[in-house]
């Protein structure tokens, strides 16, 4: 099993799902200037990371991939046994990947979309606004929890992941006391720990 990446960005979350399930697998760093490169569309015609390979399989977006790991390794317990449990699960991804990821789009990308640098900044400013909305309600469902649903699963280090890209463009959550005591306990986990030497990041 091969995972290519770039450092920090959203195969992070899979790459600690990795860890966490504690099976053999490789990790292959991309660069930027190689994603719309022929040998890398060739795995993801999008030109994007993640792109995971299991034998004949590629596997492109993060959800997907997450969803695979936790489908894959039934006994890294990533995923609930129970329907509910399950919707549960996908509903927190869903929010970290098509809400959350997908808004800090506009912040990493603001020159691609806007040319004046005052409609940039602009852009920016409401983003963040309405990215603190989302990571709020996080916050307050998060008081009494330990993890996103009932027990650890995918959507976690994802949450993980989109936190970091908040200190990254400040955004400031600092006054969310929950979501700062989840990612401190994110960072102490061994696995978490594993991902970031392995990508450079700490």
């Amino acid at each position: 099993m091969k995972l290519y990446y770039l450092p920090g960005a959203c195969p992070l979350a899979a790459h600690i799902a990795l860890e966490w399930i504690g099976q053999p697998y490789q990790i292959e760093e991309v660069p930027r200037d190689q994603l719309k490169q022929p040998a890398f569309l060739a795995k993801n015609p999008l030109g994007s990371v993640p792109v995971l390979e299991d034998g004949d399989l590629t596997l492109t977006q993060s959800s997907a991939i997450l969803e695979y790991l936790a489908e894959r390794h039934p006994e890294a317990g990533l995923m609930p046994d129970t329907i509910a449990g399950r919707a549960e699960v996908r509903r927190w991804l869903g929010i970290c990947n098509a809400d959350i990821h997908r808004s800090f789009g506009n912040i990493f990308a603001a020159p691609s979309f806007v040319s004046a640098p005052e409609t940039q900044q602009e852009l920016i400013s409401k983003t963040s606004d309405k990215l603190k909305a989302y990571f709020g309600a996080i916050d307050r469902h998060m008081q009494g929890r330990q993890w996103l649903a009932a027990t650890r699963s995918i959507a976690d280090p994802y949450l993980y992941t989109v936190m970091r890209w908040a200190k990254l463009k400040q955004v400031d959550l600092s006054n969310m006391k929950n979501l700062q005591a989840f990612f401190g306990r994110m960072e102490a986990e061994p696995a978490v720990q594993a991902a970031l030497k392995a990508q450079g990041l700490s």
